[in-house]
């Protein structure tokens, strides 16, 4: 056997060892945070915030307090990572502009509440970290003075190289057709030819922003011209839902359509009234934000440092069977987490489910969910699926080049239910 054959044997060995590494690399979660911090809001240019999928340049902004109050030094990194949420191999210049693992300089504590507490501000680009310099897979993590993770959160970045067109169908199959919402689409790309489109692009279809639930496995059913079309039925379908309920605390000393009793104690409590199971009764339409928050305080000049924390006193009439499962407290005002601090408690005398939570002053969608003991989630359970229900869809295509080493964001689509079809 020759020198340079062993040589080959061994280069592909080493090839071989580190493909191995790399499909058994972990898919990374976001990290939950502390009960001490409160009201994370992650903010590109959406009106409201979530899981931002920002546009290549555009900036980046991370608020979060801390009612410790004791103005912790809290630092920040990113990490850029592929479409299944596993590391990219991509070294930490080549995706960022600058530097991280700085200390966040921006905080301000509370004034004139009675809920003491550090509010912190980050934006990006900043003297320290001028920006991305790629699209794709990002996650922001929050550390202590020990190097402790406290939080995380994932964002997308997105280039515009494609056009992405969707479009809401109610389900063809008839046993769902009044609850369940298909989202079909077309992706076209005029100055990118999308190769082997079936092995290279991968496609992310998002409802109301809950990224947890995201549909990730559609491949396109064939090609028109240079138009990936995806017009699955099954497959690209998620439960209608129903409208999310909603509170507004702006005026914390007032009451409101839904808060029927207003106490002082250490800080203010606020009992809304009861809500009831409506997935036995007939749709009906109401505003909403899709399950977002807003932070508000109708008195303030600054409602991230004057907006109070309340005690919001919630109750759920429910009559109905569990079979050993939860009731749980449900949207983006803790990044749709399910934990005990969600969870509802039975009041077998007033056949009511009841639980409190501190939120912060301002307009928050709320819903309540099932939650199994296998740990699935039933949507439906409590609010009922309604093919009428107004949700909004987006559809974000990634593609991995021939020997690309990353996965590239190359659009963004939007689609509503308020013009689904048959």
């Amino acid at each position: 056997m020759s020198q340079k054959f062993k040589q080959f044997l061994l280069i592909l060995g080493l090839y071989s060892c580190s493909l191995s590494f790399i499909n058994a690399q972990e898919v990374i979660e976001e990290v939950n945070p502390p009960e001490f911090i409160k009201t994370i809001q992650l903010f590109g240019n959406e009106e409201f915030s979530g899981t931002p999928i920002l546009k290549l340049g555009e900036p980046l902004s991370l608020g979060f307090d801390d009612i410790n109050g004791d103005e912790t030094d809290y630092y920040y990194k990113i990490t850029h990572y592929n479409f299944d949420w596993t590391p990219s191999v991509l070294y930490k210049n080549e995706y960022l502009n600058g530097f991280d693992d700085i200390r966040i300089v921006t905080y301000e504590n509370s004034f004139n509440t009675l809920q003491m507490y550090s509010h912190y501000t980050l934006r990006i680009p900043n003297e320290d970290t001028k920006g991305l310099k790629v699209s794709g897979n990002y996650m922001i993590e929050i550390y202590d003075d020990n190097d402790e993770i406290v939080f995380s959160r994932k964002f997308i970045v997105y280039e515009s190289l494609a056009n992405v067109k969707v479009y809401t169908k109610r389900s063809r199959d008839l046993k769902f057709i009044n609850s369940k919402q298909s989202v079909q689409f077309e992706i076209s790309s005029p100055n990118e030819i999308l190769k082997n489109p079936k092995r290279t692009v991968k496609t992310l279809v998002i409802q109301n922003n809950d990224i947890k639930n995201a549909i990730t496995d559609l491949v396109p059913q064939f090609t028109i011209a240079n138009s990936l079309v995806y017009k699955y039925d099954v497959e690209s379908s998620f439960w209608a839902g129903n409208e999310f309920l909603f509170f507004d605390t702006k005026e914390v000393r007032a009451s409101t359509a839904n808060i029927r009793k207003i106490e002082l104690q250490d800080i203010y409590h606020n009992h809304l009234y009861t809500d009831i199971v409506r997935g036995n009764r007939n749709y009906t339409y109401y505003p909403d934000i899709n399950g977002s928050f807003v932070v508000r305080n109708l008195r303030a000049e600054n409602s991230n440092t004057e907006a109070d924390y309340v005690w919001m006193h919630f109750s759920l009439e429910c009559y109905e069977p569990l079979d050993n499962g939860e009731i749980h407290l449900y949207g983006n005002f803790n990044n749709y987490v399910i934990d005990e601090s969600t969870r509802l408690t039975f009041d077998a005398e007033n056949a009511i489910y009841y639980t409190k939570k501190l939120f912060k002053q301002g307009f928050n969608n709320y819903k309540y969910v099932l939650v199994r003991p296998d740990g699935t989630i039933d949507p439906g359970f409590i609010s009922g699926n309604f093919d009428e229900t107004e949700n909004e869809y987006m559809v974000i295509p990634y593609y991995r080049a021939p020997g690309a080493r990353y996965d590239r964001v190359i659009g963004k689509g939007i689609g509503n239910s308020r013009n689904i079809t048959n």
